[in-house]
């Protein structure tokens, strides 16, 4: 009900959110011609998408690797890896601010994609160890055995076999990242406003229906994109 009326009040010809009156399209012509909306909507997806890309490739290495191989201090790096899902939000982003403040770090793009990655890691690391739980070594020592090399047997027998895992924990990773606000609080810059910061500063001075036309426009986007992951789905089974 509330997204269906976040939807039905995108077309409302009044400014605000409250009563009906009447149907317009102006909201969405207006949402086209707002360049600071659409630079935060291009800045969250650039983000997104580059956190993304980092953290679904460390943290499958490292799932691989704590999956696979037992070495001294094991435990305790699995315990920090845990930390950032487990701790507050508004406790990471202040001591990765204080963190970049030490290093003499400027707050950016830079700032904003490595505290982005830095709390993605730790969901790909479990989504993919989860997806491993049910690995069949003997697959790795078969293709070891018919001449292939560790790196082979990794891209073309481990990888394929854990791919929906890798899939799963990317799509968290840039929900996560597209939908962060605390976080991305405290390390962006006054030229890295993402989408999630520009909708929090406009709830200061009232939300008008241009924000009901831009978030009907990611639904229809998400479903669009749900609907062709699912009939790839069905076709492979």
């Amino acid at each position: 009900m509330p997204i269906a009326i976040l939807i039905l009040y995108s077309f409302n010809q009044s400014k605000l959110n409250a009563v009906w009156t009447g149907f317009t399209l102006d909201w969405y012509l207006k949402l086209m011609q707002n360049s600071d909306v659409l630079d935060a909507m291009r800045t969250s997806l650039l983000v997104a998408l580059i956190s993304t890309i980092a953290a679904t490739m460390i943290g499958t290495l490292a799932a691989v690797g704590m999956y696979r191989y037992h070495f001294r201090g094991k435990t305790a790096l699995d315990a920090m890896l845990y930390l950032p899902i487990v701790i507050p939000e508004i406790v990471m982003g202040i001591s990765l601010l204080a963190l970049f403040a030490q290093l003499q770090v400027p707050l950016g793009y830079f700032t904003l994609i490595a505290a982005h990655i830095t709390f993605s890691v730790p969901f790909v690391v479990v989504v993919v160890r989860a997806r491993m739980a049910g690995f069949d070594r003997s697959i790795e020592e078969a293709a070891m055995d018919l001449g292939a090399t560790p790196w082979q047997t990794f891209v073309k027998v481990t990888v394929p076999v854990i791919a929906p895992g890798i899939l799963a924990s990317s799509l968290l990773a840039f929900t996560l990242s597209i939908d962060d606000v605390i976080i991305s609080f405290f390390v962006a810059g006054p030229s890295s406003t993402t989408l999630p910061l520009k909708i929090f500063s406009m709830v200061k001075f009232g939300v008008t229906p241009e924000i009901n036309a831009l978030s009907t426009l990611m639904l229809i986007v998400t479903l669009f994109l749900v609907i062709i992951a699912e009939r790839i789905r069905m076709r492979k089974n």
